[in-house]
């Protein structure tokens, strides 16, 4: 557990507004990628979108940063993140 910016982190995301059929989870999936970002996106039931996101601590707060805007068809009108430990996830997957 690394001081604060640093040591890997995870946050679990819900992201809701109008998310879905606008390529959300697709262009989640690969800013994750840039950013060296682990976990996985997944629309939810809800017409949310949901993520699990977890790595170096910058980049995880880059991506949930992300989040708040979303691709540029998305409109984002509202974010839950949480705190949560590391599952040691590779790679980033859509759901």
């Amino acid at each position: 557990m690394g001081g604060r910016g640093s040591g890997v982190v995870a946050r679990h995301v819900v992201v809701e507004g109008h998310v879905q059929g606008v390529f959300f989870r697709d262009s989640c999936a690969g800013e994750a990628r840039r950013q060296g970002v682990a976990g996985w996106v997944r629309n939810r039931g809800d017409g949310r979108v949901e993520a699990w996101l977890e790595g170096d601590a910058q980049a995880v707060e880059n991506l949930v940063e992300w989040c708040r805007r979303g691709p540029p068809h998305a409109r984002v009108t509202g974010i839950e993140v949480a705190e949560d430990s590391p599952a040691g996830l590779e790679g980033f997957g859509i759901q």
